[in-house]
């Protein structure tokens, strides 16, 4: 009879897991109901803490009393006036500079005009305007000097601007004149007949100065001359006077 193998043991029941190394198995591999909890937890916690602080942010000022609230719109409203005022004294301070800039470039147009017109009266700078060419030939006799000069002091006083004679020399308030031979010399250069006296202003005014009774047209007819005054609206003066430096006088720095 052939020998039986005997059976291997039933191994039975295994250890029972404790509760620590549940713990453990349950963090490890969550199941779907402990991720669902946890989830849940998570929102509720975040609203609670989101809750608190509107909660405290809302509480800044509702747990102040009724005069502490007075005082605090109090103060914001000083702080606003104050601002206000600042504003304001920055505007003043802005129109006050604003006004200084415009009475200053007022000042400074006026004083720029005043130099342009001295210019022009002094003969520094070539001007060109409305006016009368005045020729003067000499026929029977010569022009004399006292002639020629009251012809354009004539002429000065009825308004004229700018006067050229012979188109090469300005005459000005302190124009040098010398009868010579042949001519005149004016500011030390010789002129000869004919005269060509340019003159610029109101052409009808200067041309009347001239044809009054015994006035300057009569005594250079008289001298022997003839006389053509043309009016026309725009002369040329291109000749300026150079001014001397003077010997004693200088300008006051203080004026």
């Amino acid at each position: 009879m052939p020998d039986q193998v005997p059976s291997a043991p039933d191994p039975g029941p295994g250890p029972v897991p404790g509760p620590r190394e549940r713990i453990v198995s349950g963090l490890l591999r969550p199941s779907r109901s402990q991720l669902v909890v946890g989830l849940l937890l998570a929102v509720l916690g975040f609203a609670a803490v989101t809750q608190v602080r509107i909660t405290e942010t809302d509480d800044t000022y509702s747990g102040l009393r009724e005069q502490e609230l007075i005082d605090i719109l109090t103060a914001l409203a000083g702080t606003r006036q104050r601002a206000e005022d600042e504003i304001a004294e920055l505007e003043a301070v802005r129109d006050d500079l604003s006004d200084d800039t415009s009475a200053r470039r007022a000042a400074l147009e006026q004083a720029q005009a005043d130099v342009d017109e001295l210019s022009v009266l002094a003969g520094l700078v070539p001007v060109t305007g409305p006016g009368i060419r005045i020729t003067i030939e000499e026929e029977t006799g010569r022009v004399s000097l006292s002639s020629l000069l009251d012809t354009i002091q004539e002429l000065r006083t009825v308004g004229a601007e700018a006067m050229q004679l012979n188109g090469a020399v300005r005459i000005v308030a302190d124009t040098s004149f010398e009868e010579t031979e042949g001519g005149f010399l004016v500011d030390g250069e010789l002129v000869e007949a004919p005269y060509t006296l340019d003159v610029i202003g109101e052409p009808s005014v200067l041309a009347s100065s001239l044809r009054f009774l015994l006035g300057p047209l009569a005594q250079l007819q008289e001298d022997g001359a003839t006389v053509e005054v043309d009016e026309r609206s725009s002369i040329d003066i291109e000749s300026v006077h150079e001014p001397e430096d003077p010997d004693f006088s200088t300008p006051d720095p203080d004026e």
